[in-house]
């Protein structure tokens, strides 16, 4: 639910690849996700994503120290296949989307290697900033069939509701929002 989202996905661009110097990528939003699940009730999980993401990277695979990732996810573009349910999640009780409209992730330091690693960075959801780590996997980075270079990544956040103000009693087994993000860049 939290857009957290991943924004935190693209986040995960930060990890690597094989370009000799930085270079900027912009987010592709046709190819890059933040999905979420939850526990529901503690008898099964509940699957959803957001549909609007956008945001940049700088990478070097040589130097993946360096990178870093802008992130920004429209919270009112959540997804969990049914209507009432995600007009409820875009309430009050949940992300508040009329108050806000989008999370952000900004990456402040990455630690790892071209394969993967923890990128650091400031989540901005319904209102709060806090400091996260994502753990980040690079998928790969190559030429695409109309001429460009694209790199991609994947990544995954376990959010306490809370910690962003997300209170609405679910239950104790929905405390927590599994994160995952899927960023595929494009160089510019």
């Amino acid at each position: 639910m939290r857009a957290s989202h991943l924004l935190l996905t693209g986040v995960v661009f930060a990890t690597g690849g094989t370009a000799s110097q930085a270079a900027e990528y912009q987010i592709d939003p046709a190819h890059s996700f933040v999905q979420f699940k939850i526990q529901h009730l503690g008898y099964s999980w509940l699957h959803g994503r957001f549909d609007a993401i956008s945001g940049t990277l700088r990478y070097d695979a040589g130097k993946p120290s360096e990178s870093a990732i802008q992130v920004t996810v429209d919270t009112g573009s959540i997804n969990s296949n049914f209507a009432k349910r995600d007009e409820h999640l875009r309430s009050a009780d949940f992300l508040g989307v009329a108050k806000f409209p989008e999370a952000s992730f900004n990456s402040t330091g990455f630690k790892g290697d071209a394969k993967g690693g923890t990128l650091s960075g400031i989540l901005s959801l319904h209102g709060v900033e806090k400091p996260i780590q994502i753990e980040v996997t690079t998928v790969g980075e190559g030429k695409d069939p109309w001429g460009g270079y694209r790199a991609g990544f994947t990544g995954r956040y376990a959010m306490t509701r809370k910690d962003f103000g997300i209170t609405h009693d679910l239950g104790p087994s929905a405390e927590v929002v599994q994160l995952e993000f899927g960023i595929e860049g494009i160089r510019q």
